[in-house]
């Protein structure tokens, strides 16, 4: 059913690109001068678009600041299609060509993408059809009849109408987004959705304001508006860039130090990745937020930091078997650890609290502590029938140490995808 609503998504985009483009070569390009322009606004912020192919969390998602890689794109489409005049005078353009316009220039600006090998991003394409069609589809006949002026007049009612319907399509996007998002990860649709709603309120409120000011600035001082507003909106396209390298290179910087205790031989190698992929997937299943899932994304990659501090090495790193005292202890010798390397002080919580009874716990602690005994009793050979046996043996625990509702998503997460997925992060 996943696989079948994103087909059904980008089958309607393929559908509107299509019949958009046999409309406009039939009937011809309406003010060729203006849709020119746009096209060119929109491939500009098409070619600003950086993919940052392999960063990603543990479990392979995206991170919310890249959700909307090309705002400057996004505007510049979503401008076109509210467009109803320029330089005072009525445009013809309809939301045929509106889609046009957009589905050449994302192709013209996709081909520098290609040729540097990051792709023609085809989700993002088929949003942005979608969402332009739909925007388009409303503003467009009620302008070009009369009635839309009849109804809200040129002055404040109008900005509202602009704003609701942008709020509207800002709305059709992220549901877009988050069907799409489930059908390749599996997560659950309703988290996901509350991500890409939240991920809206930040740049998609950029995104908005400057369409209505761009659309009315159009209609009355013509195409000379385009520069003067699209360049604060690069701007902020390009700050966003930057915060997106310095959160990736902050991610490289804690799986480098998670990888300190496999280089010592203190942890099995790869399993402060495991643990932290299959966390996060546990913490998808559980809804919670973007931030909290990036503070469960660190505390489980240094969750056994703590061990560094032990002279003779816990066998395997299987802290999951060790007395409750002793596992407790290493764990605040972890969280010291973790405060003295500069990670988020709810990072350093986490881990210190890793190893107490559940009812005492925040949510990531009892996740992290759920996901590493699973990690420990699957790799060591003291269950060899796999992680059916773990899993029964976590639900053992469940009268003190690991919380059932995490314990039966922890069940669910692997039932749906057999084991953990480890996304390698790149070093540079």
């Amino acid at each position: 059913m996943r696989a079948w609503a994103a087909w059904a998504v980008r089958g309607a985009a393929v559908a509107l690109a299509a019949a958009g483009l046999g409309h406009t070569l039939w009937h011809g390009v309406a003010e060729p001068g203006t849709a020119l322009a746009f096209g060119a606004l929109v491939a500009l912020g098409e070619l600003a678009r950086r993919d940052h192919h392999g960063h990603r969390d543990a479990a392979g998602h995206p991170p919310a600041e890249d959700r909307r890689p090309a705002p400057l794109g996004s505007a510049a489409a979503l401008t076109y299609a509210l467009l109803g005049e320029a330089a005072g005078h009525p445009t013809r353009h309809g939301a045929f060509q509106t889609v046009s316009v957009v589905v050449a220039a994302a192709l013209a600006a996709a081909v520098p993408h290609i040729a540097r090998g990051g792709g023609p991003a085809l989700d993002h394409v088929a949003r942005r059809v979608l969402t332009v069609a739909f925007a388009a589809a409303c503003f467009q006949p009620l302008y070009n009849s009369g009635r839309l002026e009849d109804w809200t007049g040129q002055g404040p009612y109008l900005v509202g109408f602009l704003l609701a319907l942008l709020g509207l399509t800002a709305l059709c996007d992220a549901v877009l987004a988050a069907a799409l998002a489930r059908a390749g990860t599996g997560w659950p649709y309703g988290p996901l959705l509350r991500d890409e709603l939240r991920a809206q309120l930040g740049i998609g409120s950029a995104i908005c304001a400057t369409c209505v000011v761009m659309a009315l600035g159009v209609a009355v001082a013509g195409l000379w508006a385009l520069p003067v507003f699209s360049v604060p909106l690069l701007l902020t396209q390009l700050s966003f860039h930057r915060i997106t390298a310095i959160r990736v290179t902050y991610r490289q910087t804690i799986t480098s130090l998670a990888r300190a205790t496999e280089i010592a031989g203190y942890t099995r190698p790869g399993h402060a990745r495991r643990v932290a992929a299959l966390s996060c997937a546990v913490g998808r299943e559980l809804g919670l937020s973007e931030r909290e899932l990036t503070v469960l994304e660190y505390a489980a990659l240094v969750h056994d930091i703590g061990q560094l501090s032990l002279v003779d090495p816990v066998p395997a790193g299987a802290t999951a078997e060790l007395p409750a005292a002793e596992a407790r202890r290493i764990a605040e010798l972890g969280g010291e650890v973790a405060r003295r390397t500069g990670v988020p002080a709810e990072v350093a919580v986490v881990v210190e609290l890793q190893a107490d009874p559940y009812r005492h716990q925040p949510v990531a602690a009892r996740i992290v502590r759920t996901v590493n005994a699973y990690d420990d009793l699957v790799g060591a050979t003291l269950h060899p029938a796999g992680s059916l046996a773990a899993l029964e043996q976590l639900r053992l625990g469940t009268g003190r140490d690991h919380h059932p509702e995490v314990v039966e998503s922890l069940a669910r997460v692997l039932a749906r995808g057999g084991r953990a997925r480890v996304v390698p992060v790149r070093p540079g």
